[in-house]
């Protein structure tokens, strides 16, 4: 039924209803949000600011994924008519006074551009024109673009593409002018047919954009990340044939041979009774692995969502939708994986276990997100969730993630059997040598999370530009394939890093291989800080606290996924080698 359910959901949000027009039909035009250029996330009310409104605002009901995304439609007076074309129409006339004077002429300085839909179709433009230049005398204008020109392409009875141009009127001077100041704000409308077809229009958008839009060198960041795999692999693989078969070689000896070796015995046979001994913490431990499970779920699922093509660039939010019905509903996930686990290391207390499962993410996700909302309700920007937004969340979580959670949990409980270790682990732990500074926990950490970082490096530019940037990022095919080398290469480097711990006679491989892989999260952190101070032209206190803020919680899921990919895989690699040693 639950499966049922989440298809049902799915398929709502990524449906894009095709529109039919008539002649002369009313095509409504929504006002939605304006914010400086540089400041992707600090996005206000179109209908802040001085300009022409209805005396009542009506506002358009908006999916999910389109309140998280900041949006706030509301209609417009523009009156456009289907294939009807109007020139220089009156929308109406604004009488500024000082403060509405003052207002504009910050928001053209900071390069403020508006945003109206047409059709599920954005609209953008910028709302004034800022001219400097020179040194003695300098020069510093500013002007309201008061004339704006709709460009609309149909195709039979639907609309393609629609677009906003500023220039083909010369704008209104704000310098030297004083309240009261009138401006007459005029638009014009023309349509045009085109052979695009409806089912391409997406394309059509996506290709002819507001925002830029680069992507050259992806090819490039595949190419590089397929080396490092390829080298990861083989590096592996030469392990797994050539070191191991050498010590099977050495550790599998007939009873008169162990004997004349017993006294030179070391590496990784003389801790076989140790190897498995259950790691300190096994709750918050078995926490992270059901959550990094439930994550890896929720990743791959809006990855192949993506790559089937069901987000679509004119629909707003449809990913935001998609993610948080994607973290109820793979609840069951974290749930059962964490249980599951925590009883095969023989823990006793799995409701507890089952509740900080459920916690492990959320909580930390509602403090930074409460801070977050609060500073944007302060400063009155559309990214601050309205209250039945934020009810509706905590329902989603209460009503069915937490379910579920539980649910898995019990299924993860009355499954578990026995962890089956191929080694006696003996009651008193074996001292551990000490190691040098290149074979410490650090060390470790350095190397697991540089590599996997190494893989994406590239490609995260191109993340980052487009979560907090303006570029848009269509290439889900290549991304599936970047998070596939992704996974790869922890695997790959958590197993080695495994191997020489467990050389230097060293067990406890239980967490380390969770964190050494799991710091790529801190690279991610440390690249986040070069792209804000070198790569963006972010400024102001909530486009910083909300950068820093939803980037420590991206950099969190990754610790999760990728110590989770980690620990399994060295856990199989663990199990293995020590099925395959002859014992005492």
């Amino acid at each position: 039924m639950a499966v049922r359910i989440l298809v049902v959901v799915l398929a709502v949000i990524t449906i894009c209803t095709a529109v039919k027009y008539k002649q002369g039909e009313k095509v409504i035009l929504y006002v939605n949000k304006v914010g400086p250029y540089f400041n992707p996330h600090e996005t206000y009310h179109y209908y802040q600011l001085p300009v022409c409104r209805p005396k009542k605002i009506e506002h358009k009901s908006l999916t999910l994924g389109e309140v998280l995304d900041g949006d706030r439609m509301a209609v417009s007076l523009y009156e456009i008519n289907f294939k009807q074309d109007a020139d220089k129409k009156e929308l109406c006339k604004v009488t500024f006074k000082e403060n509405d004077l003052q207002l504009l002429r910050d928001a053209i300085e900071d390069l403020y551009y508006f945003e109206f839909v047409i059709d599920e179709i954005p609209v953008r433009g910028f709302i004034g024109h800022l001219e400097e230049g020179g040194f003695l005398p300098h020069n510093h204008k500013i002007f309201l673009w008061a004339h704006l020109s709709f460009h609309i392409e149909y195709n039979g009875d639907q609309i393609i593409f629609a677009n906003v141009s500023t220039k083909e009127q010369a704008p209104v001077s704000l310098d030297s002018v004083s309240a009261p100041f009138e401006v007459s704000f005029t638009y014009s409308v023309k349509w045009t047919q085109t052979s695009t077809p409806f089912e391409e229009r997406g394309k059509r958008v996506r290709d002819t954009s507001f925002f830029p839009k680069y992507l050259e060198i992806h090819w490039l960041s595949i190419i590089n990340s397929l080396v490092l795999v390829f080298l990861l692999i083989g590096f592996v693989v030469i392990i797994l044939t050539r070191v191991l078969k050498s010590d099977f070689a050495r550790y599998n000896v007939d009873d008169d041979e162990a004997e004349a070796l017993d006294s030179d015995e070391n590496g990784w046979k003389i801790i076989h009774t140790d190897v498995f001994r259950f790691p300190p913490q096994k709750n918050l431990f078995c926490a992270i692995l059901g959550v990094g499970s439930q994550f890896l779920a929720l990743a791959t699922g809006i990855m192949v969502m993506a790559v089937l093509g069901m987000f679509n660039v004119h629909r707003h939010g449809a990913i935001n939708s998609a993610g948080i019905v994607l973290y109820a509903f793979t609840s069951c996930i974290a749930g059962y994986v964490a249980t599951n686990t925590y009883r095969k290391l023989g823990g006793e207390n799995w409701v507890w276990n089952i509740n900080l499962t459920s916690c492990l993410f959320a909580m930390p996700f509602f403090l930074i997100w409460a801070v977050i909302n609060s500073v944007a309700w302060g400063y009155g920007t559309t990214q601050a969730l309205p209250w039945t937004t934020v009810v509706l969340l905590m329902c989603l979580w209460l009503f069915v993630g937490y379910p579920l959670t539980v649910i898995g949990g019990i299924f993860g409980k009355n499954w578990a059997h026995g962890f089956d270790a191929p080694c006696r682990t003996k009651n008193i732990a074996r001292e551990i040598p000490s190691v040098p500074w290149y074979r410490s926990a650090f060390a470790h950490c350095v190397v697991g999370g540089f590599l996997p970082f190494s893989a994406i490096s590239v490609e995260m530019y191109y993340i980052f530009a487009t979560l907090w940037g303006r570029e848009q990022y269509a290439l889900y095919g290549i991304l599936f394939i970047v998070y596939g080398i992704l996974i790869g290469v922890t695997a790959c480097i958590s197993v080695a890093l495994t191997y020489f711990q467990l050389s230097a006679e060293d067990y406890r491989w239980w967490w380390r291989s969770i964190f050494s892989a799991g710091s790529t999260g801190l690279f991610v952190f440390l690249y986040a800080l070069f792209y804000y101070f070198k790569r963006s032209n972010m400024s102001g206190a909530l486009q910083t606290i909300e950068f820093f803020g939803y980037t420590f919680l991206t950099c969190y899921v990754f610790f999760l996924m990728l110590g989770t990919v980690s620990f399994f895989a060295s856990l199989h690699f663990v199990r293995y080698i020590y099925v395959n040693l002859k014992m005492d």
